[in-house]
């Protein structure tokens, strides 16, 4: 593709894309036109072969569509303190929604805030160092607000609230807690989030009941929120589904599900049926998953849940006791992990770098000691900042999630530099458009694109964006159908995608050829994209 910057006097346009194949991003068929934009925004499209532009595109031969919107995602700190976050942009992401599984950097307190980032360092990449004082969850989007070049939406991470207000501990929420709960629901959804975001497997709304959960979305209801949640994975898919639902149901609110997928062949076809046949019919529900079956989180993801009752900060000394490391034990052989698929991702210290790729088998055999006294001694050098990537699982298993019209793309991604990281960072995107459409046939490239970008805009209330039409924000990209491809791998996870040629954000270029363009701005054309109801 190539570009044509020289300027003409009095030109039509800011940017103009010539040549091309639009797919709008709404499902509906694609058709030939041009592409003009003026300032932040789409102005024109149809034959505009006679027109101008400042800097124009020549699109022969490619699609131009929407920018892509990932609605699940780690990039909570990256996006903070990187301009242009160039694993996820080169896939044409123009827009993330962060705070993730109800666990994220606000809202906090003085008592939580070095909680969170000692808790998440390994998943979010926030160091302690970079803590600059925020506590609400507006003050923190506020930053984000023109530091980097992709638009942010966020959710309301429901376990900051849960610590806020009891701690990190089981108990019950009384009735003056929920009180307050409540009331920053009340404020997260005034600020623009999108609605509740929970990780049911993860510290602190763990020991959330159901009765809460509908008393926290019940609080979010006259907004019209979404609530979405990582399940109860860890008591199995059908009844972790069917728990959602009852929420949705008793709150009266949407439901989305977090990175949706069985385990086992049939599984993901039970849940479908089930959401097909009867869920769909009783509340509003939607899900999402990225295009590959094996999976990526945290080592202490799988130490028992008392270990974090005291808070994150003192989870080194409850390991190093004797009775702990037995709990442990058993929850390693009750999870039936094949810890020899499990691979060693990223590790916080220079001491231990050179595990990172290795699978835990290997560790643990090189270690010479039982594997739960090796993984907790990992953990406690590591200061708890411990990445895995769980390398089981057919990649295909997840098709049948991907194919389903309730569906969309949410890549997981977890970045960490230099690490063996997951490679849906990388390449959750291009696989999509590319190997899903061309090698599998799981749909056509018109539905690809409005997984990526239109039904996202729909369901997280994005307002005018992600959608290729007159009057709509300019986010854009162009690709190529023949060679758009995936690259990253298990082994080689750190590759970018190839046929994303270009990607616009709010009218400004940021990616040529999958390399960032440098942009000679103090403010960035990210911009903090509050929640719009339909």
């Amino acid at each position: 593709m190539n570009t044509n910057d020289s300027s003409p006097q009095n030109p039509d346009f800011d940017v103009l894309i010539q040549g091309g194949t639009v797919i709008d991003g709404t499902g509906a068929p694609r058709y030939r036109a041009d592409v003009g934009i003026k300032g932040d925004q789409v102005t024109a499209l149809g034959d505009l072969q006679n027109a101008t532009g400042s800097q124009t595109i020549d699109a022969q031969g490619k699609i131009v569509c929407p920018g892509f919107v990932d609605v699940h995602n780690h990039s909570d700190s990256w996006l903070l303190n990187t301009p242009n976050f160039i694993s996820k942009t080169s896939q044409g992401f123009t827009t993330e929604v962060i705070m993730a599984d109800g666990i994220s950097y606000a809202p906090v307190d003085r008592c939580t805030a070095q909680d969170w980032i000692h808790y998440l360092l390994s998943l979010d990449g926030l160091y302690p160092e970079e803590y600059t004082g925020w506590e609400s969850l507006e003050d923190y989007m506020n930053l984000i607000d023109g530091r980097n070049v992709q638009n942010v939406m966020t959710h309301i991470p429901y376990a900051n609230l849960r610590a806020m207000n009891c701690g990190f501990s089981r108990q019950r929420v009384d009735d003056f807690q929920m009180k307050q709960i409540c009331s920053e629901v009340h404020k997260g959804m005034e600020a623009g989030a999108v609605g509740i975001s929970t990780g049911l497997d993860y510290v602190a709304q763990c020991f959330s009941t159901t009765d809460e959960l509908v008393e926290a979305c019940q609080a979010m209801a006259e907004y019209d929120g979404l609530y979405v949640s990582h399940i109860r994975y860890k008591k199995t898919l059908m009844p972790a589904i069917k728990e959602l639902v009852e929420i949705g149901k008793r709150a009266g609110v949407k439901v989305h599900i977090s990175h949706m997928k069985g385990q086992h062949p049939g599984q993901a076809e039970e849940a479908l049926e089930y959401i097909d046949q009867i869920a769909r019919h009783e509340v509003d529900i939607s899900f999402d998953v990225y295009p590959y079956q094996p999976g990526s989180t945290m080592l202490h993801f799988l130490l028992p849940y008392e270990v974090f009752e005291d808070g994150p900060r003192k989870a080194i000394e409850k390991l190093k006791q004797p009775e702990m490391q037995q709990r442990f034990k058993y929850g390693l052989e009750n999870y039936l992990l094949n810890i020899s698929a499990i691979q060693i991702a990223w590790v916080l210290t220079e001491k231990n770098k050179h595990h990172q790729g290795k699978s835990l088998s290997q560790y643990v055999e090189e270690s010479g000691l039982p594997k739960e006294e090796a993984l907790i001694n990992l953990l406690i050098e590591e200061q708890m900042a411990v990445l895995l990537v769980f390398n089981m699982g057919d990649d295909r298993l997840v098709d049948p999630v991907l194919k389903h019209d309730l569906y969309m793309m949410g890549t997981d991604g977890i970045y960490m530099e230099g690490g063996m990281i997951h490679p849906r960072q990388f390449g959750s995107a291009a696989r999509l458009l590319g190997p899903c459409v061309r090698d599998h046939q799981l749909f056509s490239l018109e539905d690809a694109v409005f997984k990526l970008s239109g039904s996202a805009a729909q369901r997280f209330g994005l307002g005018k964006r992600s959608q290729l039409k007159e009057g709509y924000f300019a986010d854009v990209v162009v690709f190529d159908p023949e060679t758009v491809q995936d690259n990253a791998t298990y082994d080689n996870p750190q590759q970018f995608s190839t046929g994303i040629e270009y990607v616009l954000s709010n009218g400004v270029p940021i990616v040529h050829n999958n390399q960032p363009l440098e942009i000679n701005s103090e403010k960035l054309p990210g911009r903090y994209v509050r929640y719009q109801p339909r």
